[in-house]
């Protein structure tokens, strides 16, 4: 008995030592005194110093390039696109198995925008997010080719549960995306690059107009239900060169996952019967970027692949309607800033005020990337972008703010980085997948994040 009980005393000594090296408390500071937000905010204040805003007649440039994958190939080509197997990228109860078939096409698709010395290119993708590691190299490329900066380029994603996996490692990255292929990386770097060098290699003089409307039928709040603020607004852009093409943006918060882990063929989602429908009313090329989706549902019906449609050609019918009062300018106000966070620390919670050492935590998490924030003002749009699933009732907000200075307002996510969901501090002890599981950063990294977003938009629009 002496024995048993001085196996069992060790054995919890053990435990009690292992819990003191790997957990610690929730940091619950204020924000604005730490480090990470001061060196952040002085980055900020020097950038905003030097803010022009250049007004003069619009260019415009289209880029499209596929990135519908070939599956089952005898081997890994990443030049040609081809896989012997190629996990989806977005549900973890699909365990990483191979796509079984391709449902509908995927691409990457940029529009350039220059007036004046200002340029920035806004690049959508049928992806779950665009990688860290792709949106460096791109970026990188794009540099020594095109001397294109960073802050240039707005990328994002669809958000699609239903596409190209394998570019994440770790332990959460592969649970989501598949076990790591490095030559998926280095096939989207090359899609990603042809895409923008398209649009710059496509400019001629053109004309801008925006347009916005109401679709408060198709979306709904998924954190909270009715207690919860929903963003109905459907965002979009109407680009046209003066030889007649014609390129549609638009944005919307609703997550594309109509299409759930059942599904084993690439698809869009319901972003991908949008531009297919646009596409084919009319529109040379449409382009769909996931918005403030954070805490946002899609509300459709149907069974199967009938969801994706009813809404995404729905909300194509809309535009295809509202365009009507859409003024097309050709000139336009263009300014730009993009500025790169300090992050807090890892926050992965065991329970609400306990965390694991960020030391451990980040051995189970893929790479960040470079985070950055961004936001231009676009003609009458003043557009910005988040590393994450931002939430939909943070950009209701902006959106607000935004109407005094007569701008719509919008933020996308997925620019680049991926820091999980920023989403507003009033729900961080929530017990909930997004609060709880998705909240990386601590309990103010959403009124920090916004903040920036918040003063750069002020910047821009006080121009």
């Amino acid at each position: 008995m002496k024995t048993f009980l001085k196996v069992i005393s060790i054995l919890i000594l053990i435990i009690l030592v292992a819990l003191f090296f790997t957990l610690e408390k929730v940091d619950y500071r204020p924000y604005f005194d730490a480090d990470y937000y001061t060196g952040t905010r002085s980055r900020l204040d020097s950038l905003t110093k030097k803010l022009e805003l250049q007004r003069g007649k619009v260019q415009i440039g289209f880029g499209r390039v596929s990135i519908t994958p070939i599956l089952n190939a005898k081997d890994d080509d990443p030049e040609k696109g081809a896989f012997k197997a190629l996990p989806m990228a977005g549900f973890g109860d699909r365990e990483g198995r191979p796509a079984e078939g391709i449902h509908d096409s995927l691409f990457v698709k940029t529009v350039a925008i220059r007036a004046g010395n200002a340029l920035v290119v806004l690049i959508g993708s049928d992806m779950l997010i665009v990688p860290p590691e792709v949106s460096k190299a791109v970026s990188k490329e794009l540099f020594e080719i095109r001397n294109l900066q960073r802050g240039q380029l707005y990328f994002s994603a669809t958000h699609t549960h239903s596409s190209v996996g394998a570019f994440s490692e770790g332990f959460v990255g592969e649970m989501f995306a598949g076990p790591f292929n490095p030559a998926v990386i280095e096939w989207l770097t090359d899609r990603y690059v042809l895409a923008v060098e398209n649009a710059l290699d496509d400019f001629e003089p053109g004309q801008l107009g925006s347009g916005v409307f109401d679709a408060p039928d198709l979306i709904s709040n998924r954190l909270i239900g009715d207690k919860g603020i929903k963003d109905p607004e459907f965002v979009f852009m109407v680009a046209r060169q003066d030889s007649g093409r014609k390129a549609v943006l638009g944005t919307f918060d609703a997550h594309a996952t109509t299409l759930g882990g059942w599904n084993m063929q690439m698809s869009g989602d319901y972003p991908g019967y949008w531009q297919r429908k646009l596409e084919a009313s009319g529109f040379d090329m449409a382009v769909f970027f996931a918005g403030s989706v954070g805490s946002h549902s899609a509300r459709s019906r149907g069974e199967k692949f009938e969801k994706p449609k009813y809404i995404g050609e729905a909300l194509a019918d809309s535009v295809l309607k509202y365009r009507q009062d859409v003024l097309l300018k050709d000139t336009v106000s263009l300014a730009s800033i993009t500025l790169k966070m300090d992050l807090p620390e890892l926050h992965i919670r065991i329970t609400d005020g306990i965390r694991l050492v960020p030391a451990i935590g980040h051995k189970f998490f893929p790479p960040i990337g470079d985070v950055y924030v961004q936001a231009a003002r676009i003609g009458d749009v003043m557009w910005a972008t988040a590393p994450c699933d931002f939430s939909g009732e943070t950009a209701v907000r902006y959106k607000n703010a935004m109407c005094k200075y007569n701008f719509h307002a919008l933020v996308t996510s997925f620019n680049g980085a991926y820091t999980g969901y920023i989403i507003p501090g009033k729900y961080y002890h929530l017990n909930e997948y997004e609060s709880r599981l998705m909240s990386w950063f601590g309990p103010y990294m959403g009124p920090y994040t916004n903040e920036m977003i918040g003063r750069m938009m002020k910047k821009l629009a006080e121009l």
